[in-house]
Formats: structure tokens, sequence, C-alpha cells
């Protein structure tokens, strides 16, 4: 970004030579209106050497491109601001305080601008400057918490579809919840990882946690199974209840030739039956 100044505008040169003239009290109202604002939830130096900072750059950018924040000489403020908004963010300030921040530079310089007989036209021209501010510091404050957000989600999502080791050779995905595209996307990638892994040829889709079955996520189902199948791999879809067979038989849903089982348990003994294990009831009643 290349520095590009504002056309001339009566009235700008007075209020920025408010600004840079009188730096040391503007600052200290500054830091003072912005932590009355936050009620205390900074220090009062943490506060201080953010404000002096932001003032600091502030002060050397304005002389080279007036108003205009998209300028290159704001290049570092706007660094400042966006490194603000992120510890805004991480710290669980909300947007209002975050925003408050900056805004309170008006408060803090609005007694020493009408001391210097600023006019109402170049009061304004501050006044749109600091809004620009505060807008772009809620904006990368925003950007911040959308990324955390998305961040936190992915590994809801890594949680959420875990793929376990049974026996050797065999795997299980347990599933709860809801399965999407993104979800699914995800389970698939987990499980053909894990099959590559652990040379596992077998694997059991747990659906025992999945509130309910339609055409899509049958499908979604069935691509997973395919997917594991391609690379050598015998399916079995287990938690199938009674519920769920009758939506699978009235929605037409045909599972072909995968096994299908009730529980997780009867899948597990169709799995080691096909690694070449023997099941069976002890006289106890037991399995082995």
């Amino acid at each position: 970004m290349t520095d590009r100044v504002d056309p001339p505008d009566e009235g700008d040169s007075t209020w920025i030579s408010a600004l840079l003239g009188e730096q040391a009290e503007i600052l200290s109202h500054w830091i003072e209106r912005a932590g009355e604002m936050l009620r205390a939830r900074l220090t009062a130096a943490e506060l201080a050497r953010e404000l002096g900072d932001l003032y600091g750059s502030l002060a050397q950018a304005l002389p080279v491109a007036g108003a205009d924040l998209r300028a290159g000489a704001f290049g570092e403020l706007r660094a400042l601001l966006a490194e603000l908004s992120a510890s805004r963010a991480r710290q669980g300030f909300t947007p209002r305080e975050t925003a408050i921040t900056v805004f309170a530079l008006k408060d803090a310089a609005a007694t020493i601008l009408e001391k210097k007989s600023v006019s109402f036209r170049a009061y304004r021209r501050f006044s749109d400057f600091v809004d620009e501010l505060g807008l772009f510091t809620l904006e990368s404050y925003i950007e911040v918490r959308d990324q955390a957000v998305l961040e936190q989600s992915n590994q809801l999502l890594e949680l959420s579809t875990p793929v376990i080791k049974l026996w050797d050779g065999i795997l299980a995905v347990p599933l709860i919840g809801t399965l999407d595209s993104a979800r699914t996307q995800l389970v698939m990638e987990n499980l053909l990882e894990s099959l590559i892994s652990t040379g596992s040829k077998h694997a059991i889709i747990d659906i025992t946690g999945v509130g309910a079955v339609d055409t899509q996520v049958a499908q979604h189902l069935l691509k997973t199974v395919r997917a594991a199948q391609l690379m050598g791999a015998d399916c079995v879809i287990s938690g199938i209840r009674p519920q769920i067979a009758q939506t699978v038989v009235s929605l037409g849903i045909e599972f072909g030739e995968i096994a299908t089982k009730a529980t997780l348990a009867e899948a597990l003994a169709v799995a080691l039956r096909r690694e070449g294990f023997a099941v069976s009831r002890s006289a106890t009643g037991g399995v082995r």
C-alpha cells in the first residue's frame, strides 16, 4: 500500500495540529477516560502502554497522510489496532468494550480542541477519523473472534469423530449427533488414515448416537463405507434401532451387501469371526 493523502480539507490542519501539539495532555485524558469506561478491567500500566503506542504511531502518520487511514503511513497504526483487537478477543472483552478503547479518544481530545477554537467542521473531520479507527478495530476483533470460533468448531469435530481400535485389525467409529458433508469428510479421512496406520481390515461404524437417519445421512454413511471398502476393509454398520430400521425401509434406502447390526457388540462379533476368531458363549453366560 502506498501513501495517499486526502484532498486538502478546510480545518484538517487545526485538529491535527492540536493532537500533535498537546500529546501528553490528550493521552493522559484518553487513558483516564478509557479506564473509566472499561471499569478497571485492565491495569493502568497496560492501558497506558497500549494507548501510548497507538498515540505515538498516530502522531507519526497524521502529518504525512492526513486523515486517510488507508494510507501506507498508517500501516503501523493499523497493525497496533489489530493487535489490540486480538488481545481483547482473547481476554474475553466484548466488541463494545474493545471499540470503546478507541472511541474514548473523542472525549479525551474534546476539551483541547475547544480551547484551540477548532471549528465545528474540523471537529466533524476529527470525529469521523476516530470513527474509522473504531470501526477498523471492531472489524479486526470480529475477524479474530470468527477465526477462534472456527478453530474451536474444528476441534470439536475432531473430538466428536474418534476412531477406536477395538481389537487387532478391528476399528470402530462411534458417531454422535448429525452427519453432514463436512463431518462425513472428516470421518472418512480419519477412518482411512487409521486403516492405513494400523493395518486394520475391519471397520465398524456405530450410529447408536445418531438421532435420526434420513436419505442424506444414509448417503453420507454409504460414502464412508465405500471409501473404506476401496481400502480393502470390510465394514459393518451397528446401532440400527427399530425406529431407524423403520425409517430406512420407508425411505427405500438400500444398504446393499453392507452388514448391519443392532448393537456394537453384535457388530464386533461379526468382525471377530471375519478376522478368524471363534466367538461363543461360555457356560457361565459370558462370551469368549
